[in-house]
């Protein structure tokens, strides 16, 4: 079928179409949510606090705009990520978490998907708190004086908040299509694109053909790079394998090839969300050291602050280089090519050449450092993009997410899987009449 035909079956097939217009109406819950302030907030404070502060700016962006309203689901799935992140991390330090993720089947999944749940709201309470510290800071504070009730109940209604988004990831992905997670982070980052399309067109009528110009550049640069991110996901190194045969009774089984992808880049998003928080870290505590009444301190601080300012040369640099080391470290955290290597030789598959066991091994990890180059120094360049093409095209601060970065590798990942799960619901219905 043509597109136009795949489009018509979605909506004709009774089930698919539940399972979108369930996707949309989350959608419309979690946008509603995101427009309910936490109690005792001062939104116009708030949005002149947020534009004039670069580093909560890119935060608001990742999650979806809710921090501009300091509403309460704020932290977006901030946490639950992060959660879940940290739990991956101490499969290092802790064997029985690596073989309850790995060998204890559908169970040890759920299990372990439950501790990243439990570790979600502590870290919500803690970010939350940091978040409300932060408002209540400075000459004319977003938030006011609260009482140790107000203060608890705001935070409270802040680790609710982060449940409750969770929750709908989950939903979506059990009953809908596509990760639930992914979708609702999309949903954030796309949500303001009507406004903006519109300021757009309010800017064009007042530029005139100079704009004109320079709204053309930039949207042949944003094709230009979404199609390299398009390449970048979906790129892969096969790495052929072949089944040796074996005789059991009357049956003949193995004697197949077939390739071993390995992505170029296969840590996604994450050395970019690594990369960021430890960029923003340094730059939060100068923040706060920078309004110190001790004058060296301060100076310190601002020179900090200064040399790890979005949009410059130095920031950039630091970024590339913090992106291409983190896709390189989590790569070898999550892709282990000993097990890969091990579970080949159980199942009497070898890469042709090389012999079984160690020697495999080696070769694929020489193949992925290869191959990790190009897609680190691919992700890094994603990465500062914005920041280039907003020295080309100074005037447009909308659609940020369609020139790079995070967003857009977010944008790129969602939409993809997203379409093959569609197809294979299709695939699978158009058997079913047969």
């Amino acid at each position: 079928m043509v597109w136009h035909q795949k489009l018509l079956f979605v909506f004709k097939d009774k089930q698919l179409r539940n399972k979108i217009l369930f996707v949309l109406g989350v959608f419309v819950v979690f946008r509603l949510a995101a427009n309910i302030p936490v109690l005792g907030v001062d939104v116009d404070n708030l949005k002149r606090f947020i534009e004039t502060n670069q580093y909560l700016g890119l935060m608001n962006l990742f999650v979806g705009g809710t921090l501009s309203s300091m509403s309460i689901v704020m932290l977006g799935l901030g946490p639950y990520i992060t959660g879940v992140i940290i739990i991956q991390l101490l499969t290092m330090i802790f064997p029985k978490l690596e073989k309850m993720q790995k060998e204890e089947g559908e169970a040890g999944k759920a299990k372990f998907n439950q501790y990243g749940r439990m570790l979600t709201v502590p870290l919500a309470a803690l970010q939350g708190y940091a978040m409300i510290a932060l408002f209540r800071s400075g000459s004319n504070p977003v938030i006011g004086a609260l009482t140790p009730l107000e203060l608890g109940t705001a935070i409270l209604t802040i680790v609710v908040g982060a449940l409750f988004l969770m929750w709908l990831g989950e939903l979506i992905t059990e009953k809908g299509i596509g990760n639930g997670v992914s979708l609702l982070i999309f949903a954030g980052i796309v949500d303001r694109t009507p406004v903006e399309i519109y300021q757009l067109i309010g800017k064009f009528q007042a530029g005139g053909s100079g704009f004109l110009l320079e709204l053309v550049g930039f949207l042949v640069m944003a094709l230009i790079i979404i199609a390299g991110v398009v390449f970048i996901t979906e790129a892969k190194r096969n790495i052929p394998v072949s089944y040796a045969k074996r005789v059991k009774g009357n049956r003949v089984y193995g004697g197949a090839s077939t390739y071993l992808p390995i992505n170029i880049n296969p840590a996604g998003v994450i050395p970019i969300i690594f990369a960021l928080s430890i960029l923003m870290f340094p730059a939060f505590i100068a923040n706060f050291l920078s309004r110190g009444g001790n004058q060296i301190i301060a100076g310190v601080a601002g020179a900090v602050n200064s040399f790890l300012q979005p949009g410059g040369w130095s920031y950039g640099i630091m970024y590339f280089i913090l992106v291409f080391l983190f896709t390189y470290f989590y790569t070898a955290v999550t892709f282990d090519p000993k097990s890969i290597s091990e579970n080949l030789q159980k199942m009497g598959g070898f890469v042709p050449g090389i012999r079984p066991g160690r020697s495999t091994a080696e070769f694929l990890q020489k193949i992925l450092y290869r191959t990790l180059f190009l897609g680190a120094s691919s992700l890094g360049l994603i990465a500062v993009m914005p920041s280039i093409i907003q020295y080309f095209t100074p005037d447009i601060k909308e659609l940020r997410f369609l020139i790079g970065g995070t967003s857009l590798l977010i944008v790129v990942s969602v939409v993809l899987e997203t379409w093959r799960q569609l197809k294979a619901q299709m695939e699978m219905r158009e058997y079913d009449r047969f």
